[in-house]
């Protein structure tokens, strides 16, 4: 007897990757706790979808617009880890197309080794998988010299940065990321608190060990959004899911647009400066 169809489960979805990812049980199920995980899923897969739409669409053409074919793209999936992300997008989107390639970037080669498993297992054939820090993959020949997408989901601390960085370097149209765990900002607070109580009165702030992480948490990405913006990017700031799934929710999506925000970099540089941060003049400023 043939199971049930389950609601929540799309047509043509992998049910092999769903029960590879954990959203399925073994046996094909979804409990509570993997419902909520595939509402996630969904979740960021619809702020997702509308940006492949746009790299995939041909350049207008009254002639031949009828005709034109769909356009080739990259997206690069920063700090992949288990690739969960790339393998979602890829089942969701690109296995129905003939376009777009999907390439994870993960330091930890034994999680490299195991994406290039699954994905040659579930015939993925246009995702690829590196084992590269963000330095290689910048100036590595196994990536193109620009990119259409790069996300980051959940990518901890720094990690986010070095996202940013790699996409900057590689005009990438879209980026979307999905912050975690950031301390540097919160530590270069704590290391400066006494000097920066006797500059400024904002210093109450942070004064309290758990403020000093909270507001360092909010402060930094406050910062990539300025970062964004002087690089020329338009930037959407919004909640991923709500807060009874994840404290790490917070979704930054940006556009590029060639045109910068003009104060951008003067916001940015005045708030290192008035917040005692110089420190990371190097990180939000190159």
């Amino acid at each position: 007897m043939t199971a049930a169809p389950i609601p929540e489960i799309k047509p043509g979805q992998s049910i092999e990757l769903l029960k590879e990812l954990h959203i399925l049980t073994r046996d094909g199920k979804l409990n509570q706790d993997t419902r909520r995980k595939l509402k996630q899923v969904y979740h960021l897969y619809h702020f997702i979808e509308p940006l492949l739409d746009e790299v995939t669409a041909a350049p207008a053409n009254p002639a031949d617009a009828d005709d034109a074919p769909a356009r080739d793209f990259t997206l690069v999936d920063h700090g992949a880890g288990k690739s969960y992300l790339g393998f979602i997008l890829y089942d969701l989107f690109f296995k129905s197309r003939e376009v777009g390639r999907i390439v994870g970037i993960e330091t930890r080669a034994e999680l490299v080794e195991k994406s290039r498993a699954l994905a040659q297992r579930l015939e993925f054939a246009r995702m690829a998988f590196h084992a590269l820090t963000v330095e290689e993959s910048i100036d590595s020949p196994l990536l193109p010299g620009t990119v259409d997408v790069v996300t980051a989901l959940h990518a901890c601390d720094t990690a986010t940065d070095d996202a940013i960085r790699f996409g900057l370097a590689k005009e990438a149209r879209f980026m979307v990321l999905v912050p975690c765990c950031q301390a540097e900002v919160a530590s270069v607070l704590r290391r400066h608190k006494n000097e920066s109580f006797a500059r400024t009165p904002l210093s109450e702030l942070w004064r309290h060990p758990i403020h000093t992480r909270e507001f360092g948490s909010q402060l930094t990405n406050a910062l990539r959004c300025l970062q964004l913006e002087a690089h020329g990017y338009q930037v959407t700031v919004t909640e991923l899911v709500g807060w009874e799934h994840s404290m790490k929710n917070e979704l930054i999506i940006a556009r590029r647009t060639g045109a910068p925000r003009r104060n951008a970099r003067e916001r940015l540089e005045q708030i290192l400066d008035e917040l005692n941060l110089t420190d990371l003049r190097g990180r939000f400023l190159a």
